[in-house]
């Protein structure tokens, strides 16, 4: 059986090993403290420390997705509105995401925050809900070149969901309201337009050919009969009245 002191020393060891050899997964780096100064990075992998002289500062250098909290902003044309993104990034120098700021997710957010604010009330509303590519484009700009310092890559940054006020998404309803009344419109008109050019054309050519006109006329003759009306009344053609009338002169 082992002692106590066999016990004692095996538990020791144990410890010693496990703060002496790390093991870092393929998405972790591990920042090295000697004495508090940094030497280096290393990882991912199997590590080796010296025990009570190095410590091992794990950082994810997986995508990151942060979800900035709805912003009060104010547009150029003075509009109220919240407006929340969410924001995507990288831990790509781990050393100087440690030593340069003290919590880089949460100096990311602020960042993120107050640039989303100072950004868009550069913009008008109507940009803001048109031009969202170019203003994600130049919002992205901006947090990439701020947290470059840092070691930190920014991605992507979206606009997710910009709330309007009531009086706005109203003032907006009557708005696409009208202009979808104004469509129409125009449409019917372009309608009525095209459909008197084609009568127009239609009788030109029946005015220029008496027999077309004719059959014209017996083609309509015939549509009347076939839709089941007990009475008919029979137009008279225009050039038998003539004729009937010049025999009256003689």
């Amino acid at each position: 059986m082992f002692s106590s002191e066999m016990m004692f020393f095996v538990a020791i060891a144990i410890v010693v090993l496990f703060s002496v050899i790390k093991i870092l997964p393929e998405w972790e780096r591990g920042v090295i403290l000697r004495f508090g100064r940094s030497i280096g990075v290393r990882g991912p992998g199997l590590i080796y420390l010296i025990p009570g002289v190095e410590r091992l500062m794990r950082v994810d250098t997986r995508t990151i997705t942060m979800d900035v909290q709805p912003q009060d902003v104010i547009t150029r044309d003075n509009v109220s509105m919240k407006v929340n993104a969410v924001v995507y990034f990288r831990v790509m120098e781990p050393e100087l995401a440690l030593t340069k700021v003290e919590d880089y997710y949460f100096a990311t957010s602020q960042l993120a925050q107050t640039t989303l604010r100072s950004v868009l009330g550069q913009y008008q509303m109507d940009d803001l809900l048109s031009s969202r590519d170019r203003i994600n484009h130049a919002l992205q700009e901006i947090l990439d070149k701020a947290t470059e310092p840092w070691g930190i890559k920014i991605a992507v940054v979206e606009m997710k969901h910009i709330d309007l006020p009531k009086e706005m998404q109203r003032a907006m309803a009557r708005q696409a309201e009208a202009e979808r009344e104004r469509r129409a419109k125009v449409i019917s008109a372009e309608g009525e337009l095209q459909r008197a050019e084609v009568l127009a054309e239609a009788s030109n050519k029946l005015a220029a050919s008496p027999s077309a006109l004719q059959l014209a006329y017996l083609q309509a003759l015939n549509d009347i009969s076939g839709e089941g009306t007990k009475t008919i009344i029979f137009p008279l053609p225009i050039d038998l009245v003539t004729a009937f009338q010049e025999q009256l002169k003689k």
